[in-house]
């Protein structure tokens, strides 16, 4: 922790002076570009990868980039999706798996959690990928959990669009989704392509949009 406070201070007494007015300005409003929904993984900083500021991002963050279908179902993910799309008004949503995701690793593997009972319940929400990814054949393990990265973004993807402000944003043509993976080794980012239903480098392809119809 003491390199976490001395981060702090070295914020508070340096970087903050130098951004006053930005930090004000913050403290009356916010109005965030995208939301991002991403892995809790600590490899994985998001404004570092999109070189994006203070109150650019509005982020979700949870084991397994998971975006439960609509309902019920407690954490904040439904109500932070739909505070996002209907009150501050995000023109993007961007799903983001990674690569060596730990919580996609259990589930290609069939890892026993009986010790956290919490995580098993939570990973049944990528039950559909998991079912898409079993029913092909692989090499090697890292090339079924690869695969399986990539399988759960297009499944959560396919769960966001059950929540009914982004459904209603969508049909209205003032919303896009995106799905991503990030290889942290690599640097690069993968973009799921929803006409052709496969990931392209974004690097190459940077107004792909994972909608099979982009209206709007």
């Amino acid at each position: 922790m003491r390199d976490v406070i001395e981060g702090f201070l070295t914020f508070q007494q340096e970087i903050y002076p130098n951004r006053l007015e930005l930090f004000k300005k913050l403290a009356e409003a916010q109005s965030p570009k995208a939301l991002f929904i991403s892995c809790s993984d600590s490899r994985v900083v998001l404004e570092m990868l999109t070189q994006q500021g203070p109150g650019d991002l509005f982020v979700i963050r949870n084991a397994g980039n998971i975006v439960p279908p609509y309902g019920p179902e407690p954490g904040g993910v439904t109500a932070t999706v739909e505070y996002a799309v209907a009150a501050l008004h995000v023109t993007d949503i961007v799903v983001m798996g990674h690569s060596n995701c730990g919580a996609m690793k259990a589930i290609a593997a069939g890892q026993p959690l009986d010790n956290m009972p919490a995580v098993s319940h939570w990973l049944r929400y990528s039950d559909s990928a998991k079912a898409v990814n079993e029913a092909r054949e692989y090499g090697s393990a890292d090339e079924k959990l690869n695969a399986l990265v990539h399988d759960n973004v297009y499944a959560q993807i396919a769960n966001l669009k059950t929540h009914p402000t982004v459904a209603l944003a969508l049909d209205q043509g003032q919303l896009d989704l995106h799905g991503w993976v990030y290889d942290i080794e690599a640097g690069v980012i993968d973009a799921l392509d929803g006409p052709s239903r496969t990931f392209v480098p974004l690097a190459e392809n940077t107004k792909v949009s994972a909608l099979s119809t982009k209206l709007g």
